[in-house]
């Protein structure tokens, strides 16, 4: 399947909005199967995404001295959001490691914050493979697979991880 076929099956960032899976008395969790072979794959598609600068700025030094200059200047602090996803996706992918635990197949517990995030890391994707100045060409199978991944956890259901009971 090409790139564009599965950036045009994503819901439009525009009109999407993310359910509320807030349940009573526990942590909501979409218990989904994936291999360790699927994990390899999307942490070598966000090593790949990591890579892209969307800003330019490694790319013109002009532009990265006026901008560390302004920061320095006016007390603007160096936080960029597309870090803040890469710490999101990197946390994400170390929790469903950690829940395979070294098996070749398992089930891992994605959470809302896990759902949210591979919907945004699949359209960061589709808009650094869009946008003209920026070069990010990725595997065609990555993509999918990180789309497979999120469509389990779109398709499950809520459960509670850590129910509490009337007693507590």
């Amino acid at each position: 399947m090409s790139l564009e076929q599965v950036f045009a099956r994503l819901p439009d960032p525009r009109s999407h909005s993310f359910p509320d899976h807030s349940l009573p008395r526990g942590d909501p969790v979409f218990p989904i199967a994936v291999a360790r072979e699927e994990l390899t794959t999307v942490l070598e598609l966000y090593e790949t995404f990591e890579a892209v600068d969307p800003t330019g700025l490694d790319a013109n030094p002009f532009l990265e001295a006026t901008t560390r200059y302004m920061q320095r200047a006016f007390g603007v602090s160096e936080y960029r959001p597309d870090e803040q996803l890469h710490d999101d996706i990197a946390a994400l992918l170390n929790d469903f490691s950690d829940d395979l635990g070294g098996r070749a197949l398992g089930v891992v517990d994605a959470t809302p914050h896990h759902y949210r995030t591979l919907y945004f890391f699949l359209v960061s994707c589709r808009g650094y493979h869009t946008a003209p100045h920026i070069r990010f060409d990725p595997d065609e199978a990555a993509v999918e697979t990180l789309y497979e991944i999120y469509q389990r956890v779109t398709e499950q259901d809520a459960y509670l991880k850590h129910p509490a009971t009337v007693l507590d």
